[in-house]
């Protein structure tokens, strides 16, 4: 997997004990090993140019889905030698360099559109292991959002008999995943919350020429100020307040959102807590939406900045905060995990989507494979 926040790839491996065929069992999951991979900064930076770019060639765009196909296949490959586990399947979700959730209307029809690069023949040709990959259009071909799909991982891992639950994605973008108490799949409710760590790492890079992608453990937002008129300004996006399904991404909230808070001429740090401040308000606001939630757990990286989480407690006040590491899951590898389940699902022949969370029309079979010649 890697995100919306281009940083780099993170492996994770899986046992996955097959379904029973009564009706209602899940899968039995056991999580044997992570391992996190930083992109080099030169393949970083052709990522980020190449998101929602106005202008690039065909051929630059060519290299860089034979370049990230490259990037996976090493990355695995030393995950195998460290761990000597060697996989019977892989699935990739690839870099994500343009998602459009919102129909557009073409050729007399509306359409919703995505676009993940990183060739998986090539990573099924240099690792000897069949690759399942692009599991988002065929969502999209059935009225979907091709988004959320970790939810379907939520509701097998997190789904209780007597506890409502929110899952919380801290990633670039921020996600949610709502299971009430004893709640079938077609009662999960989920959607993106709007940015996580997206505004934030855009804003320390620019901070930083480059050294340093992230605001490390939240140091820089817990000592800066908090702009409560363009907090204000920002909350009132109308994104916050659509009804769900939804989801949104670099289109909403990467690099011309990021200039035009660098344009406001307040302190960078400044402007970093303020950035902080709104993923976690809009955050709270999407689960304070819905009553009965006892306990939310986090993942993401954004459970590493302690002011995020911080203020995350405070505002969903007796609401139990945890992260998926209480569970059993490295919150690093969790939407690793969960890709590696959509692509067990494939293979099975079974649907990985959750109509309730993409808004499809019904549950589909995800994804395309890459097999071994």
């Amino acid at each position: 997997m890697s995100g919306t926040s281009a940083d780099g790839i993170d492996v994770a491996l899986l046992r996955i004990a097959p379904r029973p065929a009564l009706r209602g069992e899940k899968p039995k999951l056991t999580f044997l090993a992570h391992r996190a991979f930083a992109f080099p900064r030169a393949l970083r930076s052709a990522i980020l140019a190449a998101m929602n770019a106005p202008n690039i060639s065909t051929a630059e765009l060519a290299r860089l889905n034979w370049r990230l196909g490259i990037a996976y296949a090493e990355a695995l490959r030393d995950t195998i030698a460290a761990t000597k586990i060697r996989p019977a399947l892989v699935g990739c979700h690839g870099q994500t360099l343009y998602h459009q959730a919102a129909s557009t209307r073409y050729a007399g029809r509306r359409f919703a559109c995505t676009w993940q690069l990183g060739e998986p023949a090539l990573i099924a040709a240099e690792c000897g292991i069949p690759v399942v990959s692009n599991f988002r259009p065929a969502d999209m071909a059935y009225d979907g959002q091709g988004a959320p799909l970790v939810p379907f991982f939520d509701y097998v891992q997190f789904a209780h008999p007597t506890r409502a639950r929110v899952l919380q994605n801290l990633g670039g973008i921020g996600n949610l995943t709502v299971i009430s108490a004893a709640a079938p799949p077609t009662k999960v409710i989920a959607f993106d919350t709007g940015p996580g760590n997206m505004i934030v790492d855009g804003l320390m890079t620019h901070f930083t020429d480059g050294k340093q992608t992230f605001d490390r453990n939240g140091r820089i937002a817990r000592a800066a100020t908090i702009n409560q008129r363009l907090l204000g300004s920002m909350l009132s996006d109308p994104y916050f307040t659509r009804h769900p399904p939804k989801a949104c991404g670099r289109e909403q909230f990467g690099r011309e959102y990021v200039a035009g808070l660098i344009a406001t001429g307040l302190p960078i740090p400044d402007l970093i807590a303020t950035a902080t401040e709104l993923s976690a308000q809009s955050i709270a606001h999407a689960i304070l939406r819905y009553d009965g939630i006892e306990e939310v757990i986090a993942s993401g990286g954004g459970v590493h900045n302690r002011q995020l989480m911080s203020r995350l407690r405070e505002l969903l006040g007796p609401r139990k905060l945890a992260t998926t590491a209480d569970h059993g899951i490295d919150p690093d590898a969790k939407e690793a995990i969960a890709f590696a389940i959509l692509a067990y699902e494939f293979i099975q022949r079974r649907p990985g989507n959750l109509p309730s969370a993409t808004g499809a029309r019904h549950a589909v079979l995800l994804g395309k494979d890459s097999p071994v010649s």
